[in-house]
């Protein structure tokens, strides 16, 4: 990709530390819309694909929608915007707080992102120098390396659906979700299979044989990761200070 920046994938995890952080720490949303715009900003100039990330967050929006409904329903207080008999569907305290979890969301979801622009090696050799055991940071890889093989698996199978000529979005909702737990088991035993065929595959080549493993690459921070560091410790520290301050 033209114009990506090499850095570093403790740069790139210091990164995703800070803008989760300021994730979870605010509450204004004003500030959490910075936080992800400067998210999405991090991801483009680790070189990751903002179109890819819009896509993925375009298929939460109705479970987003339908937390802002359920905070309203279970939060009490506010002025009622939208009202059945007793019943409040809609608040303005429920809005602000489904606002508040559906940019959190995106934060972490992008700032997550950041981390797919590194290779699964430089990762796992990323987080040994940062002193994670080595099963540990196998084990994280691996994880993340089974999201999209999960995503191939439904794929593969709503693609199966759709050529036997059933139109999911044509059948009603509950047969619908029916359909899905049918759906369920096939796509788990696939995964499963894939995750035993693993396992054996590290057998063979005698995974944590020895106490000690080595590696023959050794990242080394270079000038631009340092910069980067301080500008993003630099950042996440004004924030901080303007939320204590606007608090």
């Amino acid at each position: 990709m033209a114009g990506k920046v090499s850095l570093d994938p403790r740069t790139k995890l210091f990164m995703v530390l800070a803008i989760s952080s300021l994730a979870v720490f605010l509450t204004n949303i004003y500030l959490l819309l910075l936080v992800l715009l400067l998210a999405v900003a991090a991801l483009a100039f680790a070189g990751g694909s903002i179109v890819d990330l819009l896509g993925k967050l375009k298929r939460l929006i109705a479970i987003f929608i339908a937390i802002v409904f359920v905070q309203s329903i279970f939060t009490k207080g506010g002025q009622p915007l939208l009202q059945a008999g007793e019943l409040v569907i809609l608040s303005d305290i429920g809005l602000t707080r489904g606002i508040q979890t559906m940019l959190r969301f995106f934060i972490i979801l992008s700032s997550a992102a950041i981390m797919t622009t590194s290779n699964p090696r430089e990762i796992i050799q990323g987080l040994i120098q940062c002193k994670v055991p080595y099963e540990i940071a196998f084990m994280v890889t691996v994880a993340i390396r089974f999201f999209p093989i999960l995503r191939d698996e439904v794929n593969d199978i709503m693609t199966a659906i759709q050529l036997r000529g059933i139109n999911l979005k044509q059948v009603p909702f509950l047969k619908r979700l029916k359909t899905y737990s049918y759906l369920l088991s096939p796509m788990l035993f696939s995964v499963f299979m894939k995750s035993q065929d693993l396992s054996v595959a590290m057998e063979m080549r005698a995974f944590r044989a020895y106490p000690r493993r080595t590696s023959l690459r050794v990242l080394h921070f270079r000038t631009q990761d340092y910069q980067v560091m301080a500008l993003c410790t630099i950042i996440f520290l004004a924030i901080v200070f303007t939320a204590l301050k606007a608090g």
